[in-house]
């Protein structure tokens, strides 16, 4: 598999942490993550933005990891805010733990299923 980051010359540069397109040649495997919300296995949300987020990453992660990939397989995700007052928070712990991989991105202003989460995020991978 291989992947290849493009920003188009003629089209705004992204800000930080990810790429306008992914082209993806020679895969085999695609895997579609449904919205992770903040919950854990026990159905208990976290208090503050922080903890609902770094929770929703790790259910990516669960996912990826059930389906014998990792973040480095991750190719474009959505990133639901109930709040546009979280996006520097949620850009910096995008940021960590995606460790440097930009894959596309975008991210909704959103009024969410549940009003207790703050954050959800749905993937797109491929091995």
């Amino acid at each position: 598999m291989e992947m290849r980051s493009i920003n188009a010359e003629h089209a705004p540069r992204p800000t930080t942490g990810y790429s306008q397109a992914m082209e993806v040649s020679a895969h085999s495997r695609t895997l579609f993550i449904s919205g992770q919300t903040p919950t854990d296995i026990d159905g208990d949300v976290p208090e503050g933005f922080e903890a609902q987020c770094r929770l929703a990453w790790r259910n990516v992660e669960a996912q990826l990891a059930a389906a014998g990939m990792s973040l480095d397989n991750l190719v474009m995700h959505r990133t639901y805010l109930a709040d546009r007052h979280y996006t520097m928070e949620n850009r910096a712990v995008r940021n960590e733990v995606l460790a440097g991989r930009n894959p596309a991105l975008t991210v909704i202003i959103a009024g969410i299923f549940d009003e207790a989460w703050l954050v959800e995020i749905e993937a797109v991978a491929v091995a």
